[in-house]
């Protein structure tokens, strides 16, 4: 053990040490570990990734927490805006927000990991006085658009800090960060601290529910602490004195929920609320009996894209793979892939990723353009969750091979 890991022998939300194993994927590396191509192959650092949940509050989480230094660096290379399902979403934010609430041109808005401001930018487009939070070199896109963002961290202190030299804010969102924080609570005392008397806190997180219904495996990965139900998440919120709502699930990173909450009595309860919570019981994401199965579910799943891979690749078939996000890496590690069955996977040419291998592997990130230039017989599809999109895409680019699926259930298209 290294001094850039801590065990998570207890549960994050409510500290209780009854956690039980759900499934051990290995000992993976940070996803943004990419040595450059054509450097000589060095140890690299892997850290055991491994889910478990919480008898007592029922949270999913993992079993360690690696340094936010090493899994956000300040050259962190994700890009929220170059996703247009992103961009639609935090534009559908921005309206719902404006539904919900009576936010006014002077009223201030804060998002915690705010990256290149896609986010933000619909507020400051709608007249509003805007923040972005965030530790990586992300904020200086969101600056040159114009979004004021300080480069750091959101905890308590800072948030104390942030009211003094602004002022309290009317609407906080934290959209696929929220999970990824180390100390949770001192994050949500910093919400408390920041929020006015009648102001929101909006949350997009990865939901347990789809990543269980899809077989969405490939989305552990050590950035992601926590998997949130509606239920572990309202336990969470409330213990700080904030209650949920109103949420409802959205199509993003494969399926995420949307939560919003405000200071206890200050928002009337939409019904969405006990319905969705009603849904998690029934479909045993409460007392985790959806997830006794997971594993088998999860292990079949790889023998099965294994399987359909080996033959192609015995009749001398090439098989690029089509973007290296996150979950990439912990599909490919788990799965046992390899240069020798998976050629190189594609990125666009502003990727920061190009002229680098995928984490604990020598498979190269190369130009998307070579897909047109080679004309593979197959294209895996790593960002399967957008599979439609991407085969729309890509076809009407002019590539002429078939796509391979790796979740829920391995197939050729």
């Amino acid at each position: 053990m290294t001094a850039t890991s801590t065990p998570l022998a207890k549960c994050q939300i409510c500290g209780s040490g009854h956690l039980a194993p759900i499934l051990f994927l290995g000992f993976i590396p940070p996803v943004n570990t990419m040595p450059p191509v054509g450097s000589i192959a060095e140890e690299q650092v892997a850290y055991p990734l491994e889910l478990l949940r919480c008898e007592d509050c029922t949270l999913v989480q993992i079993g360690l927490e690696v340094d936010q230094q090493v899994l956000f660096p300040y050259s962190y290379p994700y890009l929220s805006g170059s996703t247009r399902i992103l961009r639609e979403n935090f534009a559908d934010l921005y309206r719902e927000v404006q539904l919900l609430t009576n936010l006014g041109a002077d009223d201030f808005v804060v998002d915690i990991g705010s990256n290149d401001g896609t986010l933000l930018s619909n507020f400051l487009t709608g007249g509003h006085k805007v923040l972005g939070v965030d530790p990586s070199q992300a904020g200086e896109a969101a600056r040159q658009r114009g979004i004021e963002t300080t480069t750091s961290y959101f905890n308590k202190e800072n948030a104390a800090k942030l009211r003094q030299s602004h002022s309290p804010a009317k609407v906080v969102t934290a959209a696929n960060v929220f999970a990824h924080i180390g100390d949770i609570h001192t994050v949500v005392e910093g919400i408390t601290e920041l929020l006015t008397d009648d102001g929101i806190f909006v949350s997009e997180s990865h939901y347990l529910a789809s990543l269980v219904e899809t077989l969405q495996y490939d989305t552990i990965y050590h950035e992601h602490l926590r998997y949130y139900s509606l239920g572990s998440l309202k336990n969470l919120l409330e213990s700080h004195g904030l209650e949920v709502f109103h949420a409802h699930r959205i199509p993003t990173h494969g399926g995420s929920i949307r939560v919003f909450a405000g200071r206890k009595g200050q928002h009337e309860i939409n019904g969405a609320v006990p319905r969705i919570l009603a849904e998690e019981d029934k479909a045993g994401i409460t007392d985790g009996s959806a997830l006794t199965d997971f594993a088998a579910r999860v292990n079949q799943s790889k023998l099965d894209l294994y399987g359909l891979l080996a033959p192609l690749k015995a009749e001398g078939a090439r098989i690029y793979g089509i973007g290296a996000p996150s979950r990439a890496s912990t599909l490919i590690n788990y799965v046992g892939l390899d240069a020798g069955i998976l050629d190189c996977v594609l990125e666009i040419s502003t990727s920061h990723k190009l002229g680098k291998y995928i984490p604990g592997s020598r498979i190269p990130v190369l130009d998307e353009a070579k897909l047109f230039e080679d004309q593979p017989e197959y294209a895996l599809l790593l960002s399967w969750h957008i599979a439609d999109e991407l085969i729309g895409i890509l076809g009407k680019k002019g590539f002429k091979g078939r796509f391979i699926v790796p979740l829920p259930e391995p197939h050729v298209t």
